[in-house]
């Protein structure tokens, strides 16, 4: 049988090398084409020497160099840019893609993988926030499937059928992060240690950050939207500590259904490798404690006042998501360097996307990645000039 032909963007993060570990049980069925990552050429190198990898991307500038320099193994083609698609893949449809780059800088990447993948597997928040109808214009036109892989999206995808005018409600859950029973006045001194602790998942700095502040799931309402062609209005977010069950759905039938799985990213990860096939993962027995104890909140708005940004959003495609991805990138980071206060990540990203500047922007639609990334580079030097 022909090896499945296999593209990781991003192989080096935890999304990349989980799907890696699921490959390495099953290397007979997949061929890896090509990897990227930005710094970590160590593991990349180390992947792409098990996998037998001809062709790598590091996009950092100074480490490509060094590497391009040094690297004695003739086999592997180091290249700096996502441009090489074309080199590599010409007129080839390669089977299955993870796009897994984190931050606007996957965007670009994913928009020009799609031409020459049957199957792309999208693990990247802000590319599908920022840019969704670049995507799905180019879904559309290289003929793609397109697979989200964030744990609650794969799951309401698993719950749905084609008719979505059946959908009554959707609830997203939340763990509720390091500070779901973390007493209130006791928010004023968290530290980015504290805010980094997730209880349940072992993630990226960036992406703790905003489970902690629960940023990540207005983020994750956002994708549900331009995923599923949802009104904000059927959609809820649902605090469950437990992270048991990802998604549930209400139909206007009368029927409500839950997805649960254990809080392992390698579950929607491999199912979307072995989408609609009869291969098994191995998991945990039916944990019938938690079930019998599901405990779903509503959530603490002065606990987690950055949810009241999703009643700022338009239900239209408009550059507005672009200016709440790149305020809250830049007010984390700044967090991470403890020039603000974790309650300040919150109150200020609400301040800036009431700027007057800003709103004109809820009315305006993404045309190319251009003018996204023009914007999301305004967005954080006007931060910098308002001396927060």
């Amino acid at each position: 049988m022909k090896k499945k032909n296999i593209v990781i963007l991003g192989s080096t993060g935890s999304i990349g090398k989980t799907l890696i570990k699921i490959l390495e049980k099953d290397k007979n069925n997949f061929k890896i084409s090509l990897l990227s990552a930005n710094k970590n050429y160590k593991e990349l190198l180390s992947q792409a020497k098990r996998f037998q990898v001809k062709n790598v991307i590091i996009t950092d500038k100074n480490i490509f160099l060094k590497i391009k320099k040094n690297l004695k193994n003739n086999n592997i083609k180091i290249y700096n840019d996502f441009t090489c698609f074309y080199k590599v893949f010409k007129n080839q449809k390669i089977d299955y893609t993870m796009s897994a780059i984190s931050g606007l800088s996957g965007l670009k990447p994913t928009l020009n993988i799609i031409k020459f993948t049957k199957n792309i597997a999208l693990a990247n928040k802000e590319s599908i926030i920022c840019g969704w109808p670049l995507i799905i214009k180019n879904l559309k036109k290289f003929n793609t499937n397109f697979i989200p892989v964030d744990s609650e999206h794969f799951s309401i995808l698993s719950l749905i059928d084609k008719n979505k005018s059946n959908i009554e409600k959707i609830f997203i859950t939340a763990s509720g992060g390091p500070f779901n029973m973390y007493p209130l006045k006791k928010f004023k001194s968290i530290t980015p240690k504290l805010a980094l602790n997730h209880p349940n998942w072992k993630m990226g700095k960036k992406i703790t950050i905003d489970s902690a502040t629960m940023m990540n799931k207005v983020f994750e309402i956002i994708e549900a939207k331009k995923i599923f062609d949802i009104d904000y209005k059927k959609l809820v977010i649902l605090v469950h500590p437990k992270s048991y069950v990802h998604a549930i759905v209400k139909f206007a039938n009368g029927l409500t259904k839950i997805l649960i799985h254990d809080t392992s990213m390698s579950i929607p990860i491999f199912n979307s490798l072995y989408l609609n096939s009869k291969k098994s993962i191995q998991s945990k027995k039916l944990d019938l404690n938690k079930l019998n104890n599901l405990d779903f909140q509503k959530i603490n708005y002065k606990k987690f006042p950055s949810v009241k940004v999703l009643k700022l959003l338009p239900n239209n495609h408009s550059l507005f998501e672009t200016i709440i991805v790149s305020a809250n990138d830049k007010l984390v980071d700044m967090f991470l360097k403890k020039e603000i206060k974790f309650l300040d990540i919150s109150r200020f990203l609400l301040k800036i996307l009431n700027i007057k500047d800003f709103k004109k922007y809820k009315q305006i639609r993404p045309k190319n990645i251009a003018q996204i990334e023009r914007l999301s580079k305004y967005v954080s030097l006007k931060i910098d000039s308002l001396s927060i």
